[in-house]
């Protein structure tokens, strides 16, 4: 195993044993369920956003595998804090990666969600690294219209 896969694996361990972010956020202003439905994952993204669409906090709750999980986790690490076209840009980016289609500068902007990179060698799996993702950008998206 290289360097590299160790400590994406160690990433990924950390992120899924110790999850900052899995707690409910009673004043999340907005809510959306995600389901993979391939392997069962489901997940409860909540996000707190304030007037000027900054996204101030964020959780998750539910139940996955341990991809699912880390890369939730790891997601909301990235986002609290940011505008949501931000957020969104690093959405569509975090997309690219699994499709193997982002540069280097971009998969090391992602940062820890790098961890994710290999995922598109194992097809099954691409699902549950995304569903936090892509719970980001519909919630985002409905919450724009």
């Amino acid at each position: 195993m290289s360097e590299n896969r160790a400590f994406y694996n160690e990433i990924l361990t950390e992120h899924n044993l110790r999850p900052y972010h899995k707690h409910d956020l009673a004043d999340a202003n907005l809510i959306l369920d995600g389901v993979n439905p391939s392997c069962g994952d489901h997940i409860t993204l909540k996000l707190k956003v304030n007037d000027e669409g900054i996204i101030e906090d964020g959780a998750f709750v539910g139940d996955g595998c341990a991809i699912s999980q880390a890369s939730a986790d790891i997601m909301l690490d990235m986002v609290i804090g940011l505008e949501k076209d931000e957020a969104i840009r690093l959405s569509d980016m975090f997309f690219r990666m699994i499709k193997g289609e982002a540069s280097e500068e971009e998969i090391e902007e992602l940062d820890e969600a790098g961890a994710l990179r290999d995922i598109s060698h194992m097809p099954a799996r691409v699902k549950c690294a995304t569903l936090s993702w892509h719970s980001l950008k519909v919630i985002v998206d409905k919450s724009e219209k």
